[in-house]
């Protein structure tokens, strides 16, 4: 939030934007805790496909153990606390062995230790390959950091091996144009995604890639992006999955009046379903080929990944047990991905909002008259001592803290007076 300097060289901002800070700064929050209130300790759900976990440094230094956010607000309050914005399959760890004679004081009976849990150097207070804490105390201006969607690990972007942080697919504002990112060493794991269509890979100006199906004969269109940075060639592989999914269109996969479009153009609901039913339309693998013995650029590199890209991965009982051996099925998932679990936090906060405008009003209903009567008398008294100081000051002159306070001594006044 932008401040301006008054005549005495204090910091002043417009209630308006005083009341936008405090909404962005209420939204970011939901974000990040997904909605949760904080009421009770998440262990009772079991591990949860996402949700905010902090690690306690002050509890477990050793950095190997996780807390939910009522945790960290009811058991760990003044203590050394990490938020680490998200964790998948994570269940709270607060008050178990790991936390010795420590116990939890919202769900006290716990296992010993929750043995699917998985922790990194994030919970030390490290992150990235070059293993250091954010914010960084050595740097005068922090830099931004990008989360893997495989590992869960943060990355600066200097450090992402790209020959330049401008390689980062964003638009003109800076915003970025991928849904999702992977960091060379998890690249290695999914090696297999090089073989389909290059519009999976979020570029700076994104490709789409459609098929239409109707009396013209279906056609796959896959637009190859210009100087596409790091990007992994197969050519060939990727032009097989293309003609499978063709094949798959002519034999009526897909109804004629629909569309399969994949890439941050996309904003059609009905991409997902497609995609999905061409990817389980029969038994056969979509990549045609066998992508273990396939040529596949051996050297390991980052990617940025487009909109919806979860959705076009082959769901063939091969592709699903060579998911399952790699420990990644999470990629099917696509609750499982940030962008949909900001979205179900941005629901979660609509229906509080107008839950918290509900109640107030039903809170002011429920009043008799002489209560309703003294709330907007205040009301209108504010209003009117309100203008009245508005209209005796000088415009150009900012407002305060002083100016504040005497509308209030003045208000006290009054209603001595009465």
């Amino acid at each position: 939030m932008a401040a301006d300097l008054d005549d005495d060289g204090e910091e002043t901002v417009s209630i308006n934007e005083y009341l936008e800070s405090i909404e962005e700064e209420e939204l970011e929050a939901d974000l990040v805790l997904g909605g949760d209130e904080g009421d009770e300790c998440t262990y009772s759900k079991g591990y949860m496909k996402r949700q905010a976990i902090f690690s306690c440094l002050t509890c477990t230094p050793e950095g190997n153990a996780g807390i939910c956010t009522a945790c960290c607000l009811s058991c760990h309050d003044g203590h050394e606390v990490l938020e680490l914005w998200t964790k998948r399959n994570f269940r709270c760890d607060c008050g178990n062995s790991k936390f010795r004679e420590f116990s939890c004081k919202l769900s006290p009976n716990k296992d010993v230790e929750n043995v699917e849990n998985s922790y990194n150097h994030n919970f030390k207070g490290l992150y990235c390959t070059c293993n250091r804490p954010y914010p960084d105390p050595d740097l005068q201006e922090q830099e931004e950091m990008i989360q893997c969607c495989m590992c869960e690990d943060w990355f600066h972007e200097e450090h992402i091996s790209l020959g330049s942080p401008n390689e980062i697919p964003r638009d003109e504002e800076g915003e970025p144009l991928y849904e999702d990112f992977i960091c060379k060493a998890c690249s290695a794991i999914c090696s297999f995604l090089t073989l389909y269509p290059k519009t999976i890979r979020a570029t700076g100006k994104q490709p789409v890639a459609s098929v239409a199906t109707g009396k013209d004969k279906s056609v796959l269109e896959d637009i190859p992006p210009k100087d596409e940075p790091g990007k992994l060639d197969n050519d060939v592989c990727s032009d097989t999955v293309q003609n499978n999914l063709v094949a798959d269109m002519n034999h009526g996969s897909v109804s004629d009046d629909k569309k399969f479009v994949v890439g941050e153009s996309s904003q059609n609901n009905d991409s997902s379903s497609l995609s999905q039913s061409i990817a389980n339309s029969n038994g056969t693998c979509i990549l045609g080929v066998d992508w273990m013995a396939a040529s596949i650029d051996s050297e390991s590199r980052p990617l940025f990944l487009s909109k919806n890209w979860r959705d076009v991965l082959c769901r063939c009982d091969k592709c699903l047990d060579m998911y399952k051996q790699k420990h990644i099925r999470y990629l099917l998932d696509k609750e499982d991905s940030i962008a949909e679990y900001e979205k179900n936090a941005k629901q979660k906060r609509e229906e509080k909002l107008q839950k918290r405008e509900g109640a107030e009003l039903n809170f002011f209903n429920n009043l008799g008259h002489v209560e309703k009567m003294e709330i907007l008398n205040g009301i209108a008294d504010f209003k009117d001592e309100f203008r009245s100081f508005l209209g005796s000051v000088d415009p150009s002159k900012a407002i305060t803290a002083a100016d504040v306070n005497q509308i209030f001594e003045n208000l006290k006044n009054k209603r001595r007076r009465v």
